[in-house]
């Protein structure tokens, strides 16, 4: 079988010239219809161009539960290779410029090195991302009872060290913020003093803030649950949106989308956040039953659509401190992670369509009059409109690929990577 370089620009137009008079016929036509509406599709292709998602560098490895893990074929063996397999879906998709890295997980010995590669397959580096949910083989102190709340103040000074070699290591490649996430809480009543342990964490969370350059950002992670299953100590957006108030005017809430009861209004907490100024981004990805971490809009793309449609609310509103930050999060058991992630991301480019095309007037006049069924029947029909042809035309006008699956799968690169990637066994389980 003959290989090809997927991201090589004379291979993505020779994959793209099948495609060119129907995507072509397909765009006339949706033009025509948007125009119907008052909307300009150019002017939405042209906003569709301009959004960016960033991949996490976990993501390109095969997932897993804590049952097991099944390796694939081909998976990067460090964040050298890992950065190569980003570089093929930012270069199909045309939406994906920048990596997010997760400390320790990502072992760096060499700064400039790592930069220089990025910058020579077109990466930058988005949000760092730390980690005491988990113990390292060479750390002193344990997080089996919590990180930065731990009752021990040596094993938080540790935690609180290891979040600032974070933004060090960030300061190095160009990355201009930090994302925190803890997994600290309790398993049991009686076991936390709930209240003590909340002051330990905006304690520790003081240190780290001092120390952010004053153009980074921090993203303060909430989750429900996993691995505290009784109180987790930021659980909600609530207490996110408590902790960043605290801290000051560079921390920000992230929302994950897996990280919420189920049937939960994500949508307007995302209005709230930004009613707040607090919106600092999102991780997204895709939920059945709990924090699944499956490919984004593969169960609700509904809901998708409308955490954008606040999104696009707050941008035409030109709401105050409003700059989110866009990152997948999602766990590849069973699919090429690659596919999935470039699936996903043009998902997030469908939902932001879909958004930009609602009739903005007609809702409105619909909202004030109180006439329910309209105002419902106006947003649902941005959702029901197919607006396939626009994220097509933006991607080949950008060089990126009409069909970025097709594309992928044609040049053979995952087979390639299984050739010259000796395979991993994996006995145990394991989210990455």
């Amino acid at each position: 079988m003959g290989f090809a370089d997927p991201r090589d620009a004379n291979y993505i137009a020779s994959a793209n010239q099948p495609h060119g008079a129907n995507l072509a016929s397909d765009y006339q036509h949706l033009g025509e219809l948007l125009a119907r509406r008052g909307i300009r599709i150019d002017e939405v292709t042209r906003a569709v161009s301009q959004f960016k998602v960033a991949i996490p560098s976990w993501g390109v490895g095969t997932g897993g539960t804590r049952f097991g893990r099944f390796p694939g074929p081909g998976e990067p063996r460090n964040v050298f290779e890992k950065l190569e397999d980003c570089s093929v879906i930012s270069k199909l998709t045309g939406a994906t410029p920048t990596v997010s890295l997760h400390l320790p997980w990502d072992k760096i010995d060499d700064y400039p090195a790592l930069r220089e590669h990025g910058a020579a397959l077109g990466l930058g580096f988005d949000a760092m991302n730390s980690n005491t949910f988990q113990d390292q083989a060479d750390q002193k102190h344990s997080y089996k009872y919590g990180s930065l709340t731990h009752t021990d103040a040596a094993t938080r000074a540790q935690a609180v060290a290891h979040n600032i070699d974070c933004i060090d290591a960030g300061r190095k490649l160009g990355s201009k913020a930090l994302t925190v996430w803890i997994g600290d809480g309790a398993n049991f009543p009686g076991q936390s003093h709930l209240g003590r342990t909340f002051e330990r964490y905006l304690e520790s969370q003081r240190q780290i803030y001092a120390a952010l350059p004053d153009d980074w950002r921090m993203f303060i992670e909430h989750k429900m649950y996993e691995p505290a299953f009784y109180a987790t100590v930021i659980q909600d957006w609530g207490s996110s949106l408590m902790a960043a108030k605290e801290l000051g005017p560079k921390a920000f809430c992230l929302v994950d989308l897996g990280h919420h009861a189920p049937n939960v209004n994500i949508e307007m907490i995302v209005a709230r956040l930004v009613h707040a100024q607090r919106l600092g981004g999102f991780h997204f990805n895709d939920s059945k039953y709990g924090d699944d971490d499956l490919d984004a809009g593969s169960i609700e793309p509904f809901r998708l659509f409308l955490v954008f449609n606040e999104l696009v609310e707050a941008e035409l509103a030109k709401a105050p401190n409003f700059d989110p930050a866009h990152m997948l999060d999602q766990s590849h058991n069973v699919t090429d992670p690659i596919e999935s992630l470039m699936t996903s991301a043009i998902e997030l480019q469908r939902a932001y369509a879909q958004a930009l095309i609602v009739d903005r007037p007609a809702l409105h006049e619909h909202r004030l009059g109180n006439d329910v069924l309209m105002a419902a029947q106006t947003l649902k029909r941005g959702f029901t409109t197919d607006v396939s042809p626009i994220l097509a035309q933006a991607r080949s006008l950008k060089g990126a690929a009409v069909d970025p699956i097709a594309a992928y799968r044609k040049s053979g690169y995952r087979a390639r990577c299984a050739q010259s990637r000796p395979g991993k066994q994996s006995l145990g389980g394991g989210i990455v």
